[in-house]
């Protein structure tokens, strides 16, 4: 008998065949992407032949030039499941931010500043599935390489490529500073640690604080003291030697230089992968971060004055006209707006990118309330008050306590990996719109690098305000990546095909006050 082939068969076969083809192209797209980030010789953000997926395994690039390597999460042809979306969108959201969240509460009142994580939550949500859903709305055959600056410079021109490479590098040099601050915050503290744990010397810092095991501390009200490393020794030690110490050991005026031989010669590598092999400190740094928050709770337990009626020093407001600060500090940390869709378009079921999207910023919205409200919860209120919580709420325990000794040391070391990361990307940035080249030369380079450094270390030694800095480049990155670029493109869009309506005109168009009310307000409260 012959051999017959029914045709459902062919069907079947040239079907999968068809996925085998299209899932080979959109990995080519995606690696072209990235490839155009670098110049030709530079291999940082090349994929090599090697680490295409395997039926078992997947690499997943995230626009800092990392790979996350994921076994057993594919379906075979190199898309992830929904799970490893969400993961990856959470862990790329998370950041510094969380640092400040307790602070910003402080500054919005304990009510508003709930409410307003949430809403902040849903509104930057909202805004992120428009940019999303802005490249779908491109009449062009192939945009599948393209991310968020690239349909700005379609719907903007020029205008809009340059503006959002400034909004960008705002973005990236306003992280940087943050970065240079909090590490030679943790840099001072880790020092102070290890000195007088070697040579045995009991001190006790000249700040309010409580007693017993679990100390937190006032550095706020210790202004009229000598700043940060005043102490009184009570035990042995060579005081001579301790004063020394403290002399050239200062958290402002000696320790943000001391990171510049360190990190200046790695900021002038012409490819930094090698930093992103440590990728997997950020998780575990927020996991950790987690833990110290639920166990220092548990000890301190919860204090919360609401008397309306009676006066009381430790009363915990509400309401605040202070809150625009915590919506700045929010613009940042739930920014993801300009490398979500590369984060997206990896998803295996693009029908479920919203679904996705929205559980990953419920996730992140819970580990800011989470965090936030339980150090404002637990912060011993009396005998200390509220005003006391710092804008990086690590500073709230002093530099003896073990368990912010290790998240320091934690947070030091992942910071000072991916600080060359951002740097490289700024560097990309900016010098391939000048030269056409992302490293001219060692003198181009050099002189950036002069200049990103001077502005953290400027930063450390003047105005070492993670909350300022964070509210400030936040507002300002988000006003365009938020607020103005996904509502004016969703606009035109709409009215290109004759659907714009006047309740969408007017939404998008309170959508963009909301961003410029956002902005102007930091620089007014």
């Amino acid at each position: 008998r012959p051999f017959h082939v029914e045709p459902t068969n062919i069907v079947s076969v040239n079907d999968d065949m068809q996925r085998v083809t299209d899932e080979a192209s959109a990995m080519n797209k995606r690696i072209h992407y990235y490839s155009r980030l670098t110049s030709p010789a530079d291999r940082a953000l090349i994929a090599p032949d090697h680490v295409l997926p395997a039926p078992d395994e997947i690499y997943v690039y995230s626009p800092l030039g990392t790979a996350f390597k994921v076994d057993s999460c594919t379906d075979g042809y190199g898309k992830n499941s929904s799970l490893v979306t969400i993961f990856m969108i959470w862990n790329t959201m998370m950041g510094t931010s969380i640092l400040s969240i307790p602070w910003g509460i402080k500054q919005a009142g304990f009510t508003s500043g709930i409410i307003l994580i949430l809403l902040m939550g849903i509104l930057t949500l909202y805004c992120c599935y428009r940019v999303v859903k802005s490249r779908q709305m491109i009449p062009l055959t192939d945009t599948s390489n393209w991310e968020f600056p690239d349909v700005c410079k379609y719907y903007f021109g020029s205008f809009g490529q340059w503006s959002s490479l400034l909004f960008s590098m705002v973005s990236l040099v306003g992280a940087m500073v943050v970065y240079w601050v909090l590490m030679s915050n943790f840099l001072f503290n880790t020092g102070k640690f290890i000195y007088n744990f070697v040579h045995d010397i009991n001190v006790t810092d000249l700040v309010p604080g409580t007693n017993g095991s679990n100390k937190v501390i006032c550095p706020s009200a210790a202004s009229d003291h000598p700043p940060q490393n005043g102490t009184v020794m009570f035990s042995s030690g060579n005081r001579t030697g301790f004063e020394l110490f403290e002399e050239w050991w200062d958290k402002s005026k000696t320790v943000p230089f001391y990171l510049i031989a360190v990190l200046l010669p790695l900021l002038n590598l012409k490819s930094p992968s090698f930093f992103a092999k440590f990728n997997v400190l950020g998780t575990v740094s927020v996991v950790y971060l987690v833990f110290l928050v639920t166990v220092k709770a548990a000890h301190l337990g919860i204090h919360l004055e609401f008397n309306w009626f009676t006066e009381n020093e430790f009363f915990v407001p509400e309401f605040r006209i202070l809150f625009p600060q915590l919506t700045g500090v929010l613009t940042l940390a739930f920014f993801i707006h300009n490398c979500v869709i590369t984060l997206l378009q990896n998803n295996r079921n693009q029908e479920n990118n919203v679904r996705d999207l929205s559980i990953a910023y419920f996730l992140v919205g819970l580990t800011y309330l989470y965090v936030g409200v339980i150090i404002f919860a637990s912060f011993p209120s009396p005998p200390l008050s509220k005003e006391c919580i710092e804008q990086n709420f690590l500073d709230n325990f002093p530099s003896d306590d073990i368990m912010s000794f290790v998240a320091r040391i934690f947070l030091l070391f992942q910071m000072m990996t991916v600080y060359p990361l951002l740097g490289y990307l700024a560097r990309v940035q900016l010098l391939r719109q000048f030269f056409g080249n992302a490293y001219p030369s060692l003198f181009h380079v050099l002189i950036l690098n002069l200049a990103i450094v001077g502005a953290g270390v400027a930063m450390a030694r003047f105005y070492p305000n993670i909350g300022g800095i964070i509210r400030y480049s936040g507002a300002t990155c988000g006003l365009a990546f938020v607020f103005v670029y996904p509502s004016l493109i969703y606009m035109i869009s709409l009215h290109r095909a004759g659907q714009l309506t006047w309740p969408a005109l007017i939404i998008h168009i309170f959508i963009v006050l909301l961003g410029l009310a956002n902005l102007i307000a930091q620089f007014l409260l």
